[in-house]
């Protein structure tokens, strides 16, 4: 391994590093940002981190390079091997070692890779600490040492602490479906579920880097339709998907419809908000109207966020949330658990809802706002292009006298709906979605914003 300053700065992104591999990201590029990870951590009163690795092809390889980087500082690293980002997460609590790197490109394409980081007890790294740690990289003055590895096999310890959490009443059969979607919950969820509910059925249940099934991103619905049929024609209570690397999660009802993260999070604000003294939920800007109106009905206090893991992980925690989420599917729960977001956990936390009532998951549902969403919409826009798209967007929306809130991108407010226009903070593209009271409504903003965007989008 060497030491290379050809390192895109593109591949620094809003909270975390993501690249193709092996253009963008390789094994000389893993090394040198484990040189510069341990030497900034050093010079914080860190001497040791924790490193783990996902399922893809290229991660071990990158994990080996970026382990021999971080050892060369003087910076003793855990090994965790292959685990999935909560997992990780977990490790980082469990050993009060709060400086970490997990290799994971979570749910993008599978020739993709990159890192999850952080330097101390604020957790992941994000926005202007990414960029002045690429700048640090790019100096190249690292600390010269011989750190000490040590391997930590952190399965059981887990598996313990999630089931701890849980307690799912025994005397109503509820008939669960997974999707693993072959990534790196193939190798511990259908273990840890059939511990927790025996009336279980695995999809995609074995490890494959290709993702030949579909792309592990459950919370695009095409991806569940394999999960959907199942549902259905097992007659089950609930399908239940999980990411490439386990920290975000996509349910099903027992029809066969795709419930979105944020109406998911409004079945765990039934569950928790009634019995909970602290009742404030954090949300991210894509999320429905109705979560909000329900919160608020629940005698809550309903706080919205930027998007990104990073931002509503921290959000949840400086706002002192009992629950918090975002539309791709990550959810925190702080009631009896440590806050990051596990889809494993919510899972079980979902069934465990379940197991309180004689309800469907539907009906659980029931008597929520109507409201009428699209999907999260994706346009593709260059990274060197995107802000100044959103940028004539914002300034469009001033001239017209709307009221906006530019917590993360422009969400247009109106009586009867929203749109909402940002910058993804994972890809080149733009992003979007809209809601109405009515159908009409919500195509009516969206035909109005999406020509906006091919307008400035050139």
């Amino acid at each position: 391994m060497k030491i290379t300053k050809e390192i895109k700065k593109e591949i620094f992104r809003e909270y975390d590093v993501r690249g193709c591999y092996p253009m963008d990201i390789n094994e000389d590029i893993s090394y040198t940002f484990g040189k510069a990870f341990g030497t900034k951590i050093q010079s914080q009163g860190q001497k040791r981190c924790i490193v783990g690795y996902d399922n893809r092809y290229s991660s071990k390889e990158l994990e080996l390079a970026l382990i021999e980087g971080i050892l060369s500082t003087g910076v003793d690293v855990i090994d965790l091997g292959l685990v999935t980002t909560p997992m990780y997460y977990y490790a980082c609590l469990e050993s009060n070692t709060p400086a970490g790197v997990m290799v994971t490109a979570s749910h993008n394409p599978k020739d993709d890779n990159g890192f999850k980081f952080s330097f101390d007890e604020s957790g992941n790294a994000k926005g202007e600490t990414i960029q002045e740690f690429y700048r640090f990289i790019l100096e190249g003055t690292f600390q010269e040492g011989a750190g000490v590895l040590s391997f930590y096999n952190v399965k059981e310890d887990y598996f313990k602490y999630l089931l701890s959490n849980v307690q799912i009443r025994k005397d109503r059969d509820i008939k669960v479906v997974i999707d693993c979607g072959n990534g790196t919950t193939s190798f511990y969820a259908p273990e840890l579920y059939h511990l927790a509910n025996e009336n279980l059925i695995v999809l995609y249940g074995k490890s494959d880097p290709d993702f030949p099934n579909h792309h592990p991103d459950p919370c695009v619905e095409e991806n569940l339709e394999v999960l959907k049929k199942a549902v259905v024609e097992l007659k089950a209570d609930i399908g239940i998907a999980f990411d490439g690397d386990g920290d975000r999660i996509g349910v099903v009802d027992e029809k066969g419809n795709h419930i979105p993260a944020d109406e998911v999070m409004i079945l765990l604000a039934r569950d928790i908000l009634p019995e909970s003294e602290n009742k404030r939920v954090l949300y991210d800007v894509k999320c429905t109207k109705a979560l909000k109106e329900e919160v608020e009905r629940l005698g809550g206090t309903a706080i919205a966020s930027r998007t990104g893991n990073s931002y509503t992980k921290a959000g949840t925690k400086e706002n002192d949330c009992v629950l918090g989420g975002e539309y791709s599917g990550h959810i925190f729960l702080r009631d009896k658990f440590a806050g990051f977001d596990s889809a494993l956990y919510v899972g079980l936390r979902l069934i465990e809802a379940l197991s309180k009532t004689d309800k469907t998951v539907s009906e659980c549902l029931e008597g929520i706002p109507k409201y009428y969403s699209t999907e999260e919409i994706k346009i593709a826009s260059p990274d060197t292009k995107k802000k100044e798209v959103v940028e004539k967007i914002r300034e469009y929306c001033e001239q017209e006298g709307y009221e906006i809130v530019t917590l993360d991108g422009v969400r247009v407010e109106l009586e009867d709906g929203w749109a909402l226009v940002r910058c993804s903070n994972t890809g080149p593209n733009i992003t979007a979605r809209f809601e109405g009271a009515t159908e009409e409504i919500r195509d009516k903003l969206k035909e109005q914003f999406i020509k906006l965007i091919e307008k400035f989008n050139v």
